[in-house]
């Protein structure tokens, strides 16, 4: 990765920088979305520039551009760092402010894109499913009504670090997904993604009041279930009852669907999800948002 776009101009990596008293640095008074393209096309775009516009509108933050500006932004981007396909994160950070909390709206936000390749696709990961670790960390409370993707992430940097301190005593964990409960022991999401799964033919996954991030891949799945007569409830529920399912998935812009085979409590007892294998409905769902996305192999 040799470039950056801030405010629409490519930079050098190295000379791209925002002042520290930007309050995305000071604050973390700032939003952000991750995606990928497909065939050099960014997927969804308009559906996460909705909800960055959304956050941002909360947050006092002006959100002006398009999404032909920000399209225009990723294609050069993606010229100048030799890609066909990308990861890309779009970052909106407050801009400079006086030191202390704001009194006002803020005037002169940065508009932060970077992108990077895509990792190889792993036929195995989509066909034998990943672990899923049960953390004891639990979600953190949304910042207003409905979870902002913002730059205060610490919640699941800590996580992350349990994860890895899971992965230290077992290498398996080291490609593992964490999931974290609410403080009240429901199932909320993973560190970096929502979480569906299949019981009797019917799908179930958290509903937006255990303080999730309203993901923009988990609507869009919920869409699809709906057009195939999948029956889709949101719901509040304890860990037991992803231990009790017929088959677990794991939703994110990047990753798409993948299927959980294995989930582990805090205590290392394993249970084997679907035979170990992806389960009817996660395949049906995985070819059917991939179709959706214009996704070949």
């Amino acid at each position: 990765m040799q470039y950056a776009a801030i405010n629409g101009e490519l930079v050098q990596l190295a000379s791209a920088v925002v002042p520290v008293t930007d309050h995305g640095f000071l604050y973390g008074l700032g939003l952000f979305e991750t995606f990928r393209t497909y065939q050099g096309v960014p997927f969804l775009l308009e559906r996460h520039l909705e909800r960055m516009a959304s956050g941002c509108e909360e947050l006092g933050i002006p959100f002006t551009v398009t999404a032909e500006e920000v399209k225009g932004w990723i294609s050069r981007l993606m010229q100048g760092n030799e890609l066909k396909d990308a990861y890309v994160r779009y970052t909106v950070s407050a801009g400079e402010a006086p030191l202390g909390l704001p009194s006002g709206d803020y005037t002169d936000p940065k508009h932060i894109v970077l992108a990077k390749s895509l990792p190889e696709p792993s036929s195995i990961l989509y066909e034998r499913g990943k672990m899923l670790q049960r953390l004891s960390t639990p979600r953190n409370t949304p910042e207003s009504q409905i979870r902002f993707k913002s730059l205060h992430y610490m919640n699941s940097i800590l996580a992350k670090r349990e994860l890895n301190g899971y992965g230290e005593q077992d290498q398996r964990i080291w490609s593992a997904e964490g999931l974290q409960l609410t403080r009240d022991d429901y199932v909320a999401e993973g560190i970096v993604s929502n979480v569906f799964w299949v019981r009797e033919q019917v799908l179930y996954t958290p509903s937006l009041s255990t303080g999730i991030l309203p993901g923009i891949t988990r609507a869009v799945v919920m869409e699809i279930a709906a057009d195939q007569g999948i029956a889709c409830i949101e719901v509040q529920s304890p860990w037991e009852d992803l231990q009790q399912a017929d088959e677990i998935f794991l939703t994110g812009s990047v990753a798409e669907l993948v299927p959980v085979t294995t989930l582990r409590d805090l205590s290392g007892t394993e249970t084997t999800i679907s035979n170990g294998r992806i389960g009817p409905v996660t395949a049906v769902l995985l070819r059917m948002y991939r179709e959706k996305a214009g996704y070949t192999s």
